[in-house]
């Protein structure tokens, strides 16, 4: 297992591709753009997450716990991955209206996440690989720490906490208004919740959205994104089914090399410009992604590249 990240000297790839595919194929910039398409969709998963909620308070400990995992984890973390939709401006033309249809889509997940989340994020793509200011990345405390199978699995088990709380301890942030808003609408529609129907409705939505993200094979996309699988590659994509609850965030190559594209217009970016995409490695499932993580000894926290200085090394 790696015992340090890996390393690479020069710019992320995907600024340069970018460019090269433009060059060929400047129609790709008719893509770009916000897609109001998934909006009913949208709408159908937060209506249906709030009302079986409302139902969960009649169902058997196994009942709650299946319903939760399946479709409460898959729902939740599609909605997730609508916020991430939403912190490119994506879904709407104004960037007002998809700020505060992040907040909403919140309501169904429980937690105030989605404004502040678009602050870290936009670091991602625009420094992806510096320690100090992508906070994708796990803390070399991580690294030294979670260095077997049953500590791998812990840590995939608690990676909501870890991707909710590494931003906030590393790399902190003053509170914007808009983050203010989302967490007192979301702290007063859960005490909604918890007052008109019961604490269990909240339990359920609560559960879904930690569940979604952990041990869950929605969740296969926080490792298969940036975890070096093959040296020297640092994203990869993948073009399976389960795009279809996601968003399409599994065309991960494509996405930052084109950010201003919709997840549902990502894989005409692909057939646009197939020639620069083939060859990459790519992930056939996220399920085994998430196995091969915790199984694999040579994979780990560290296994992520990160840019640097070759002044300072």
């Amino acid at each position: 297992m790696p015992t340090d990240f890996f390393v690479r000297y020069t710019d992320e790839p995907h600024a340069s591709r970018r460019k090269q595919i433009l060059a060929k194929y400047p129609q790709m910039e008719t893509l770009y753009g916000p897609d109001i398409r998934p909006l009913p969709f949208v709408l159908l998963l937060i209506a249906s997450q709030l009302y079986l909620a409302y139902l969960s308070v009649n169902w058997s400990w196994p009942v709650f716990l299946f319903v939760a995992w399946s479709y409460g984890g898959a729902s939740s973390h599609a909605l997730s991955l609508m916020t991430h939709e939403l912190s490119h401006n994506l879904l709407f033309k104004s960037p007002s209206a998809n700020s505060y249809f992040g907040i909403f889509c919140n309501v169904a997940m429980g937690l105030p996440s989605s404004t502040m989340f678009k602050r870290y994020h936009l670091e991602h793509h625009q420094y992806q690989g510096d320690p100090d200011k992508d906070m994708d990345l796990p803390t070399a405390w991580e690294g030294r720490l979670f260095t077997n199978t049953p500590l791998k699995a812990l840590w995939l088990l608690l990676q909501p906490a870890f991707y909710a709380l590494r931003p906030t301890i590393v790399r902190p942030k003053k509170p914007f208004k808009l983050d203010i808003i989302n967490t007192i609408v979301i702290v007063c529609t859960d005490a909604l919740i918890v007052h008109f129907i019961s604490p269990w409705a909240l339990f359920y939505i609560l559960l879904s959205t930690l569940l979604g993200m952990g041990f869950h094979p929605v969740a296969g996309h926080f490792i298969s994104e940036h975890y070096v699988f093959v040296k020297g590659y640092e994203t990869y994509s993948y073009y399976g089914s389960l795009n279809y609850l996601c968003w399409n965030v599994g065309y991960h190559n494509e996405h930052h090399d084109f950010p201003k594209v919709a997840g549902w217009r990502l894989p005409e970016v692909t057939k646009m410009a197939p020639e620069f995409y083939k060859d990459l490695p790519q992930h056939k499932s996220w399920t085994m992604v998430l196995y091969n993580y915790v199984f694999d000894p040579s994979i780990g926290p560290f296994s992520r590249m990160v840019k640097r200085d070759k002044k300072t090394n």
